[in-house]
């Protein structure tokens, strides 16, 4: 079993920054996908950005060039530094580990972007 705590979220402005933080315990040998998704009020869960095989990263289109997913192996934690925000940001944003094609999700952390 993995475990994934989310933490990082809050309140805020349009144009601001936030970073997301999510630590993984438990069985993460072996863990070789690792990222984060939303999902906004009415809408699907989407891709944000992630980790895959070989350390190569994936973003959304809709977040390049203002998100970065980075990662402290030491200290098992996945980051995302999410710049510019946009009120369309706004959603529960989810941890997602794959191990041995099994997906572990994180309970959420809540972003809002609003003035």
């Amino acid at each position: 079993q993995v475990q994934l705590v989310e933490s990082g979220g809050g309140l805020v402005q349009p144009g601001g920054s936030l970073r997301l933080s999510c630590a993984a315990s438990g069985s993460i040998f072996s863990i070789n996908v690792m990222g984060w998704y939303r999902q906004a009020p009415g809408k699907q869960r989407e891709l944000v950005a992630t980790f895959i095989s070989g350390g190569s990263t994936v973003y959304a289109d809709s977040v390049k060039g203002r998100f970065t997913i980075s990662r402290n192996n030491a200290k098992n934690t996945v980051y995302l530094q999410m710049n510019s925000l946009k009120p369309e940001d706004t959603a529960v944003y989810y941890c997602n580990a794959i191990r041995y094609s099994t997906d572990y999700w994180g309970k959420g952390t809540l972003v809002t972007v609003s003035s």
